[in-house]
């Protein structure tokens, strides 16, 4: 489950207890979003309780150990670039189960893979994080799901799901590590804005 992946600022106001609450949305949020859409079943976070006990035991982990210092600040990315992977896969793969084609694959997928951190985002009063300031993220996950849809395409969804994971974790850590980001607004918007001021009296 992502629910690690609450990073909350060192000026923070909310406690740990806060912090590992919301942490336990952002590890369920994304699969319930999805099944919810789905419209396929009750969402297996309700039906599973391994999920819930899995997001609440992560949340405890995080409420116990103080998630500081060297090891944490380069085992954090690693662990959460695998964690959207595996999401957006798993995402894209249930979608292609029910008989849905390939573009709801591919946005269910993503939605699995960075929902639970939007939900948390707008649940504290925050600009969901995904919506820009930071390098690649959603993106990743986009890129994740398609890889299943090529690859189960053409019979091969084991690998397709495999490579996903590899795929989207990979392009995440890139991301991070050459700081790529999705520009804030196109060239040609701006220039049409512009134009506009010019022409208001």
């Amino acid at each position: 489950m992502r629910c690690w992946v609450a990073q909350w600022p060192a000026n923070s106001a909310w406690t740990r207890w806060d912090s590992s609450r919301w942490q336990s949305l952002s590890g369920l949020g994304g699969g319930l979003i999805r099944d919810t859409l789905l419209q396929h079943g009750p969402p297996v976070a309700l039906t599973d309780t391994l999920y819930v006990i899995i997001a609440v035991a992560g949340a405890a982990v995080a409420f116990l150990i103080p998630m500081r210092g060297r090891m944490w600040s380069l085992t954090y990315p690693m662990v959460d670039a695998l964690a959207l992977g595996t999401w957006a896969v798993v995402g894209a793969e249930k979608t292609l189960s029910v008989g849905l084609t390939w573009l709801p694959a591919v946005l269910l997928g993503t939605i699995s893979a960075v929902g639970g951190g939007a939900l948390r985002d707008l649940a504290v009063n925050r600009t969901p994080a995904i919506f820009g300031g930071n390098t690649l993220y959603a993106t990743c996950a986009v890129a994740a799901s398609g890889t299943v849809v090529v690859f189960s395409r053409f019979g091969l969804a084991s690998q397709g799901a495999l490579l996903g994971v590899v795929v989207g974790a990979c392009l995440c850590l890139l991301a991070r590590w050459r700081g790529w980001q999705l520009s804030p607004s196109l060239k040609w918007d701006y220039r049409v804005r512009k134009m506009q001021r010019r022409k208001r009296p």
